[in-house]
C-alpha cells in the first residue's frame, strides 16, 4: 500500500511519519503531485496559520491536486490546521478561503467566558474527546475509540461546522463545545495530533491505515 504525507512546508511531517511507522507502516513524505496521486491513503498534516497554510499549498500547486485526489474517493486524512484549511473560509488574521471541501468557517475561540471571567486561549494539552450527537463512530477511525480516552491539543481557531453530519467528534473546553473531528465520506479531519496523543492517537492513525476504505 502506498502512504503519501503531504509535505507543503507547514506540517509535522516527520511526526506523523514516526508516528505512522509506530504503528507498522511505511510511508512516503511528499510534496509531489504523482505521489499523491499515485498513493492508496493521504495524511494531510498541519501547523500555523490558515491563511500560510493556503498560500503554501497554492504556491505548490498543491490545492487542486488534494481536490483531485479526494474525487477519486480513496482516504484522506487531516490534521490539526490542516482539518481547518477543508472548510470553506477562516476569519484568521483576516479572511481566507479554503479548500471547500467542508461546509463552514473556522472562527476564533471565543476568550469571554460567564461571569465576566476569561478563557485561555491557545487551547493547549490533553482533552477528552467524545462522539456528536450528529453522527455515529462505527464504521469510522473512531470505531475502537474509547469515549474516556483523552488527545493533544494545540490551537486558537475552531471549525463551525455548517452540516452536523460531518461533525463526527467534540470536547469540551471551559464551557464550550469544540469540534475535534469531522467526516466526509472518504475525508477524515482531526482538529488535535493523534501522533502526539499516545496509545489512543496511534491507535487512530492504525484504524485510518487498516480500513479498506
Amino acid at each position: 500500500m502506498k502512504i503519501a504525507i503531504i509535505d507543503y512546508g507547514m506540517g509535522n511531517v516527520r511526526s506523523v511519519l514516526r508516528g505512522v511507522e509506530k504503528v507498522g507502516y511505511a510511508a512516503k513524505v511528499t510534496g509531489r503531485a504523482e505521489d499523491i496521486l499515485e498513493a492508496d491513503k493521504v495524511i494531510f498534516p498541519g501547523v500555523g496559520a490558515f491563511g500560510d497554510g493556503m498560500k503554501e499549498l497554492r504556491s505548490r500547486n498543491l490545492e487542486d491536486i488534494i481536490k483531485e485526489y479526494v474525487n477519486t474517493g480513496r482516504p484522506l486524512l487531516a490534521i490539526c490546521v490542516a482539518m481547518q484549511l477543508l472548510f470553506d473560509e477562516s476569519e484568521e488574521h483576516g479572511r481566507h478561503k479554503g479548500l471547500g471541501l467542508f461546509h463552514g468557517k473556522i472562527i476564533r475561540i471565543p476568550a469571554d467566558k460567564s461571569g465576566g471571567l476569561s478563557r485561555k486561549i491557545p487551547h493547549v494539552g490533553w482533552n477528552i474527546v467524545r462522539p456528536s450527537p450528529h453522527s455515529e463512530w462505527e464504521g469510522t477511525i473512531f470505531d475502537t475509540f474509547q469515549e474516556s480516552d483523552s488527545c493533544y491539543f494545540v490551537h486558537s481557531f475552531m471549525a463551525e461546522v455548517e452540516d452536523k453530519k460531518d461533525l463526527l467528534a467534540e470536547c469540551d473546553y471551559e464551557g464550550i463545545s469544540i469540534t475535534a473531528a469531522v467526516r466526509r465520506d472518504n475525508i477524515t479531519g482531526l482538529q488535535f495530533h493523534p501522533e502526539k496523543s499516545g496509545v489512543a492517537g496511534l491507535n487512530l492513525l492504525k484504524q485510518f491505515l487498516d480500513c479498506e476504505k
